[in-house]
This record gives C-alpha cells, sequence and structure tokens, in this order.
C-alpha cells in the first residue's frame, strides 16, 4: 500500500552545503534576489521570496572551502524555484544574463517552461513557471503528457 499525503503538503524549504558563504549569497541574493532573513555570522543564512521564515539555506557547516560533488555521482540534482508568471521568469533570466551566468538548458515541458543553471557550488538550479493547469498536455485518459522541447522564447 502506498501512502497518501494531504494534497496542501509542499516542500518548504531546501538547505543546501556551501564552500563559500558570501559567493553563495551572491548568487542567491544578488542575482536570483531572495531576501536574507537570518544570518549566522559567516556561517550560514536563511533566504526568502515574500518574508517566509526561509525558502533555500544556506551553511559552510561541514562544506567551508569544499568542492562540487564529482559528476556522475549521487546528491541534490536541482532546487526548482517556481515564478508566478512568464514575465516574472523572464525578469529573472535577464538578471541571470546581466550576471555572466551561463544557461545550461531551457526546455518546454507542456506544463512548465523552465531554465536551468548552476549555483557557485555547482548545484543544479531550475527557474520556471508552470502555465494554467486547462492548459496543462493530457494523454487519451486524461494522463499528464508531459514533454521536453526546446524553448522558442529566448531570442537566442
Amino acid at each position: 500500500m502506498n501512502a497518501v499525503i494531504p494534497s496542501e503538503v509542499r516542500i518548504g524549504h531546501v538547505h543546501l552545503k556551501v564552500a563559500d558563504l558570501e559567493r553563495a549569497l551572491g548568487f542567491w541574493q544578488g542575482v536570483i534576489g531572495l531576501e536574507v532573513m537570518q544570518r549566522l555570522g559567516n556561517q550560514a543564512a536563511f533566504l526568502s521570496a515574500g518574508g517566509y521564515h526561509h525558502h533555500i539555506a544556506l551553511n559552510t557547516w561541514e562544506s567551508a572551502g569544499g568542492k562540487p560533488p564529482p559528476a556522475r555521482s549521487t546528491g541534490l540534482y536541482h532546487v526548482a524555484l517556481l515564478y508566478p508568471t512568464r514575465a516574472a521568469l523572464a525578469e529573472a533570466l535577464r538578471r541571470v544574463r546581466e550576471a555572466g551566468i551561463d544557461l545550461e538548458g531551457a526546455a518546454d515541458h507542456g506544463v512548465s517552461e523552465a531554465l536551468y543553471l548552476r549555483d557557485p557550488d555547482g548545484n543544479g538550479v531550475e527557474l520556471y513557471w508552470d502555465r494554467p493547469r486547462e492548459e496543462w498536455p493530457r494523454d487519451e485518459s486524461g494522463g499528464l503528457a508531459m514533454f521536453t522541447r526546446e524553448l522558442k522564447w529566448l531570442g537566442r
């Protein structure tokens, strides 16, 4: 039997180990735009969108000066930040480009449009917006029919 959790459950926050807190804050606060809600010296910071206690936490407790995990190892694939509108996602893309950060990919998934990049510690980051649910692609039985196609509005 599979457990079922309430539909209201959400992922509350992600806590990332970083090598350099200032460098990480330059990305998560300076480029992405999250607000620092609390800081514990040069060891940890808790960041938020909209005043929540924290959506992203950063710490150097076990990772100060450390290196990103090697390719082809287990661990976090990416953190995904859901933007409320396509225009808000486009503004995020503008900031990423202005910061000189390269995209690793950009995709139309039918249900969403997504941009993929890395933070300074090599953590995968997805910035995306969801299309309205009534526009999500469905198969013949009514199930989701997500896909991955080129995102055409990037103006490359």
